[in-house]
């Protein structure tokens, strides 16, 4: 049973929903160094600005826990304490993992050397350089550090892609087969990390002898990436805490151009904390063509109308709005393996709903309505409603078929024609000629 404690966590947890800009709830966790936070002033300011209320905490303080009597005592927690190995006896990889579960999301800064978070990153489908290994890039031209580079934004469903360039310095990664990772911020295609005498020119050149042992290099690797769960939770791995700070928010790019590092910032955190890209399923219904309610079960070849009904949330209103805007939505009717798969198509003039008719297989048994909605950014939607198909009564079938008529034909001349045999055999005359005694034969 709950705690007393754990009834009040809950509780203004729920108030916090209710209220939040975010749909996840709009109470933050800060853990970074003290003599850091004033590094991050912007980002937690415009952080404040939209609503949230942000609680800091030093890594190796033991409060406020970020989780309590299985409760988690905020919405989202972010993790700028990368370069301390030990954190809090309440932040470990299974609690981070465990409130993931409880749709708790997760801003996570990594660093080039070897901690906790790098260990869990790695749970992730996150492959990491060894300790040591920052990104290096030489071009284009300039006299900043090496590992300073500037980043330019590539098309993905998270960020805007009219932003200028980022300013990174961190720890690339590459990324497994894991089909819930997004690419948020990928590196430059002449970036590399080499794990041999930092990078330098010698080092280049002997790993090129070497097929590229002990080199990570190329736009495959990414510096951002985020994870969101099957429940909907959202996690994101950033290469350096320092994209966040206020002294590469400022920094220009090129001449008269500020770094677009203070916006790339806030919409990550918009997409982390589940303000964009965030769909659900209201309700969904099913029922014969020219009816209105469902069914538990369904006869072969029936015409079967499904509709589903998906709202988005809206950051602006804070509110679930009817959403129309799904071109690729699909239902399966599915037995084990699908038997009819079409498209959910939206209903013109009916915002949020999405409607197929279909014809019932020719096939009798347990099925199920599925809609199993995954794309890059998004919220999964899934929906699973089992219904039983089955044969027509013995007084649905038709009484006659057309295609039958040459076998009823068949079987009625038949019958008339040995009535009529038997008919004529019975009644008609039978005559017998009868021989003399007298009589020989010839």
């Amino acid at each position: 049973m709950l705690s007393f404690r754990g009834v009040f966590w809950l509780l203004s947890g729920l108030t916090a929903l209710v209220n939040s800009k975010s749909s996840a709830g709009d109470s933050i966790l800060v853990v970074v160094e003290p003599n850091h936070r004033d590094n991050y002033s912007i980002f937690f300011d415009g952080l404040k600005e939209q609503g949230y209320e942000l609680t800091f905490r030093q890594p190796k303080e033991d409060g406020p826990l970020i989780i309590q009597d299985d409760v988690p005592n905020f919405s989202h927690v972010i993790l700028f304490a990368s370069e301390t190995k030990n954190l809090g006896k309440d932040i470990t990889p299974q609690s981070l993992v465990h409130l993931l579960s409880l749709n708790t999301n997760i801003i996570v800064a990594l660093s080039t050397k070897q901690t906790q978070l790098s260990s869990l990153a790695t749970e992730f489908s996150l492959i990491l350089p060894p300790p040591g290994t920052p990104l290096v890039s030489y071009f284009p031209e300039r006299q900043d550090s090496a590992s300073l580079i500037p980043v330019a934004i590539t098309a993905n469903p998270v960020v805007s892609k009219d932003l200028p360039p980022v300013w990174f310095s961190g720890v690339p990664q590459a990324l497994g087969n894991n089909p819930l990772l997004v690419s948020i911020l990928r590196a430059p295609p002449q970036s590399f990390a080499s794990e041999i005498d930092g990078g330098s020119a010698d080092a280049l050149v002997e790993a090129a002898e070497k097929g590229g042992e002990g080199l990570w290099a190329g736009s495959q690797l990414s510096l951002v990436t985020g994870f969101q769960t099957l429940t909907g939770s959202r996690i994101t791995w950033v290469g350096g805490v320092s994209l966040f700070n206020d002294e590469l928010a400022q920094k220009e790019v090129t001449k008269g151009v500020k770094s677009g590092n203070a916006q790339f910032a806030r919409e990550v955190a918009t997409w982390t904390f589940q303000e964009s890209q965030v769909l659900r399923i209201d309700r969904v219904e099913h029922h014969l063509v020219n009816a209105t309610e469902p069914k538990e079960q369904y006869t072969n070849n029936d015409n079967i109308v499904y509709t589903a009904y998906i709202s988005k949330y809206d950051v602006k209103t804070a509110s679930w709005k009817p959403y129309s805007g799904l071109t690729d939505l699909q239902l399966e009717f599915t037995m084990l393996d699908p038997f009819i798969r079409t498209a959910l198509s939206p209903v013109v003039g009916s915002p949020g709903k999405y409607s197929v008719t279909f014809r019932a297989p020719d096939r009798h048994g347990v099925f199920k309505f599925v809609i199993d909605y995954k794309r890059k950014g998004w919220t999964h939607l899934h929906s699973s409603t089992t219904v039983a198909v089955v044969p027509p009564r013995h007084d649905g079938y038709p009484r006659f078929l057309s295609a039958a008529w040459p076998y009823y034909a068949g079987a009625i001349s038949t019958s008339i024609g040995f009535f009529l045999f038997s008919a004529l055999w019975l009644g008609g005359e039978v005559r017998e000629i009868k021989k003399g005694k007298g009589s020989k034969a010839e």
